[in-house]
């Protein structure tokens, strides 16, 4: 069996993950309801969110949901049983998801350096081209203006030692 993954969402009462997909052995649009159990506002979403993505029951459903879309539905129950209000909790997941290119990554830890680089790997995918797409173009060549002086760096500057 096919399930396509059409749309994601979370219900605040009862808790629970709502995914409507399509079932292509019936070509039939159709909606699951996947109830969150033993989570509070104290809950771990990542592993919340892994805990469902790896269930049995719900595995072949959501092989087309990334971990990363799970994880904000979770952050968003999260949000609702800590008391804060839709707009916040979007608004405190889009501060965490966005990443900041001035950031020393070196100095994070493994488990927050996983969790950026996921949120990379899922905006290249989103970004990019593939064969299939209308406006897929295979040899592109740009020129880019240099307003500004080139400064040269020691690396690039022949040495006169010879290797």
């Amino acid at each position: 069996m096919t399930y396509i993954a059409k749309k994601c969402g979370v219900c605040f009462q009862p808790p629970s993950v709502i995914l409507i997909y399509r079932d292509d052995s019936k070509n039939k649009t159709r909606q699951r309801i996947m109830p969150v159990r033993n989570f509070s506002k104290f809950s771990d979403c990542r592993v919340a969110a892994e805990q469902l993505k790896t269930n049995p029951r719900h595995k072949a459903y959501l092989e087309g949901v990334s971990l990363c879309q799970l994880e904000k539905l979770y952050s968003l129950l999260k949000g609702h049983l800590g008391g804060e209000s839709l707009a916040e909790s979007l608004g405190k997941f889009q501060r965490e998801d966005t990443i900041d290119p001035e950031e020393d990554m070196n100095k994070l830890d493994d488990k927050e350096l996983a969790r950026r680089k996921s949120i990379m790997d899922e905006v290249f995918e989103k970004n990019r081209k593939k064969k299939d797409d209308p406006d897929f173009i295979y040899d592109i060549e740009v020129e880019f203006p240099q307003d500004e002086q080139l400064e040269s760096c020691g690396w690039d500057v022949e040495s006169g030692e010879e290797m």
